[in-house]
C-alpha cells in the first residue's frame, strides 16, 4: 500500500507542471487516441517537449499508449504505426489523511443488493464481515500485535501499538462516521472482526471511542 501511495502521488505530481497539464486535459478530451502531431498541434507546444511530458505522463500511469496506422495505406510504403496516447483506466487519488470512501461505498452497496428480509443495520454488518474475510485473504496470518498494525496501516488505519492494544489514529471512513456515527462504527467494527477472526484469531476489535482516532481498538482477547 506504500508503493501504491507513492504512486498515486507520483502521478498526480505529474500534473503539476503546466505543459503536462495542458497535454494531459487535451488527451483525455479527445474521443479518439491522440498522436504526438495532434497534441503538439492541440495545445501550441513543441513537438520535442511534448513527446517528453506525454512520455512522463505514461510513466506515472495517467496516460496509456497503443500503436496504429492513422492511414489505410498498407504494405510497403505504408510507414510504420504511430504512438497513440489515451487516458489511461487506472484511477488516481489521494487524500490525506487516508481515507477508504469506495470500500464503504462497495459495503454498502452490497448491503443493499443482499439485504433480503434483513435489517439494513444487519445487512450492513454482514457486507462489511465480508469484505473483512476479502481483505484477510490478501493479508494471510498476522501472528503478532506488530503484524496487525502494519496490515491496517496498508489500508489508512495509521495504527500504534500503546501499551499492549493496538489504537487506530485515522478513521478511515472519517466524513461517514461523523455524519451516521453508529451505523459506519459498527460496519468499521465488523469489518475488523471479520479480518482478525480470519488471520489473527488471538487478537479482538472492541469499540472505545475517543477524540481524534477511529473509534476501534485491536487487542489480545
Amino acid at each position: 500500500m506504500e508503493d501504491d501511495f507513492t504512486a498515486q502521488v507520483s502521478g498526480v505530481g505529474a500534473l503539476a507542471d503546466p505543459a503536462r497539464r495542458a497535454l494531459y486535459g487535451y488527451v483525455v478530451g479527445r474521443h479518439a487516441p491522440v498522436s504526438r502531431d495532434a497534441a503538439a498541434a492541440g495545445t501550441g507546444l513543441p513537438r520535442h517537449t511534448v513527446k517528453f511530458h506525454l512520455d512522463r505522463l505514461v510513466a506515472d500511469g495517467l496516460l496509456e499508449v497503443e500503436f496504429r496506422r492513422l492511414s489505410e495505406r498498407r504494405g510497403p510504403g505504408a510507414g510504420r504505426p504511430a504512438k497513440l496516447y489515451r487516458r489511461a483506466d487506472r484511477q488516481i487519488a489521494v487524500t490525506l489523511p487516508p481515507r477508504r470512501y469506495e470500500l464503504a461505498a462497495r459495503i454498502l452497496a452490497a448491503a443493499v443488493e443482499g439485504a433480503g428480509d434483513m435489517p439494513p443495520g444487519a445487512a450492513v454488518e454482514a457486507a462489511a464481515a465480508s469484505a473483512g474475510r476479502e481483505i484477510a485473504a490478501a493479508a494471510g496470518p498476522l501472528p503478532a500485535l506488530d503484524d496487525v498494525a502494519a496490515a491496517l496501516g496498508r489500508h489508512g488505519y495509521e495504527p500504534r501499538v500503546e501499551g499492549g492494544v493496538v489504537v487506530l489514529a485515522n478513521c478511515p471512513f472519517h466524513a461517514l462516521a461523523r455524519d451516521h456515527t453508529a451505523l459506519v462504527c459498527g460496519m468499521n467494527l465488523h469489518l475488523l472482526t471479520a479480518l482478525l477472526d480470519t488471520v489473527a484469531p488471538d487478537t479482538t476489535a472492541r469499540l472505545e471511542p475517543a477524540p481524534g482516532r477511529c473509534c476501534v481498538v485491536i487487542g489480545p482477547e
